[in-house]
């Protein structure tokens, strides 16, 4: 009954299209969702997000690396066609409202949340924070980082709500950050579900080459060495005695 209600309104107020081609196998998602303050408008590739509108900064945005191939997707009016789509959901939303007002609104809080570095970390080497956080329904969460308890916007990025095959979302966010020893961060989450935030912590460490084999082989080859010149030592003595 839970994943019944989550998938109605998911119906309702999200259009999606997914398509499978038999001969490469590649899995396409195309999302348009909104709210009465908010809207989402995202396309995927293979559980990759490949676009998705910034109704903030009204563009569209590709958040994929530079050094990846872009493909030739979006075409140049898919910013145009979100904004257009965004009212068509919002007429869809306020019907759905008057179907389900007594309907409750379903809240899962997330069921994780982890914070891990994009690449090995090198001190004075710009590196990525990555908070992924998975399991919640509804969309979107609110995403908080901090440095040495001091807040942090500066760097930060967040995707859109990404969808999981139970109907739950996940998102993650980014910050931009050069590592150095000592450094301390945070990740906070908060959500319609939760009584209090969620917090993750991460500090700042380099791994160390081990130098146990390294010392244990050099004791040995030096008590080796001295076993062999003490054996020398009697050996010449009780020649001479002899």
């Amino acid at each position: 009954m839970k994943m019944m209600m989550k998938m109605l309104v998911l119906v309702l107020v999200l259009s999606g299209v997914l398509s499978v081609s038999a001969d490469s196998q590649h899995e396409d998602l195309a999302i348009t969702g909104c709210s009465d303050s908010d809207g989402e408008a995202m396309y995927a590739l293979d559980g990759e997000e490949k676009w998705y509108a910034d109704f903030i900064k009204q563009r569209g945005v590709e958040p994929q690396p530079d050094f990846i191939d872009h493909g030739s997707y979006p075409d140049p009016g898919a910013y145009q066609q979100a904004v257009a789509n965004q009212q068509i959901c919002r007429g869809n939303l306020k019907n759905s409202r008057k179907f389900n007002k007594d309907m409750p609104l379903e809240k899962d809080p997330p069921s994780s949340l982890v914070i891990y570095p994009r690449d090995d970390v090198e001190l004075g080497e710009k590196n990525h924070l990555l908070c992924h956080v998975t399991g919640f329904y509804p969309a979107p969460v609110k995403v908080y980082w901090t440095k040495n308890g001091e807040n942090v916007t500066e760097g930060t990025s967040i995707n859109v709500p990404f969808p999981n095959k139970d109907g739950s979302f996940n998102q993650i966010s980014r910050l931009e950050f050069i590592p150095q020893l000592g450094d301390m961060y945070s990740c906070t989450v908060k959500h319609l579900a939760l009584k209090q935030p969620l917090t993750r912590i991460w500090d700042v460490e380099v791994k160390q080459p081990s130098i146990g084999p390294a010392v244990f082989c050099g004791l040995g080859l030096t008590v080796g060495l001295l076993g062999v010149a003490a054996g020398t030592f009697f050996l010449i003595k009780g020649n001479e005695c002899s």
